[in-house]
């Protein structure tokens, strides 16, 4: 399996590292097309991979060529790209833009649509993918040889799906590092040091979404089994319903989702 990246940002880096340093391929079989010198040279030197300016340089040689551009670019890579081959598969992380238009601007209808998200960068991420019905099963070997080094692939036959998960985990991380930021300046705000409470912060999102996974339970089992009545966690459950945390949430969910269709 060779692979182009065209474009070669933070996402496209967290492929590259997990697929090399988990040696799931090889540098040997890794391109990557990237406007920026500064780029270049990081992929060159620190992952050993060829580096290109010009995608129809090596586009010809991969079986698999991975959009990772700035949606807003598309347009401007879909004509420095060209004619792709019958063999090849396109996938694209780019949010918000549909197997319909990259179907008709590459005229390719071997395509495939994923949504990865940040901590993928570490191998924990989560990537909802969808593709044209076209696929073969070598296709699809290929994707999720790719997807699973980042972390958990979830694949869905319904295109809505991936809009959907853009909302939820393709945007969920910042959701998370904002309540992170909020739990160590509260603690601070009533005598914490920063240092201890960012530690506490940090170790308590992560056993709470570790125990979560590991128990099979519904969230609000897992609540109701740390709230005692009439006590401190109680009390701070209180002021986030009264504050309405569960509808803003859902607002900026809803928000993210509508968002994905106008890019």
């Amino acid at each position: 399996m060779r692979l182009t990246f065209v474009g070669g940002g933070t996402m496209a880096e967290a492929v590259i590292k997990r697929l090399v340093e988990g040696g799931v391929v090889s540098c040997e079989q890794v391109s990557v097309v990237d406007p920026s010198p500064a780029r270049r040279e990081l992929f060159r030197t620190q992952y050993e991979v060829a580096v290109y300016e010009d995608p129809s340089f090596c586009i010809g040689g991969a079986d698999v060529v991975i959009l990772a551009v700035k949606p807003q670019d598309l347009e401007a890579v879909a004509t420095q790209i060209g004619k792709l081959q019958d063999g090849q598969v396109l996938l694209s992380i780019l949010a918000g833009v549909k197997l319909e238009r990259l179907v008709e601007r590459f005229s390719h209808r071997v395509v495939v649509r994923a949504m990865p998200n940040t901590p993928a960068q570490i191998g924990m991420g989560m990537t909802v993918w969808t593709g044209t019905s076209n696929l073969e099963s070598v296709h699809l070997d290929w994707v999720r040889t790719i997807l699973s080094a980042l972390g958990e692939e979830l694949y869905v036959p319904n295109e809505k799906y991936v809009d959907m998960a853009t909302a939820l985990s393709g945007s969920g991380p910042a959701y998370v590092f904002l309540f992170a930021e909020a739990l160590v300046d509260g603690a601070v705000a009533i005598g914490m040091p920063r240092a201890m409470a960012e530690r506490l912060a940090q170790h308590t999102l992560r056993g709470s979404a570790e125990y979560l996974s590991q128990s099979g339970s519904h969230p609000a089992e897992l609540r109701n089994m740390v709230t005692s009545p009439g006590g401190t966690t109680a009390a701070a459950l209180h002021v986030l319903e009264k504050g309405s945390l569960r509808a803003l949430v859902a607002d900026a969910i809803a928000a993210a989702y509508a968002r994905s269709h106008k890019l």
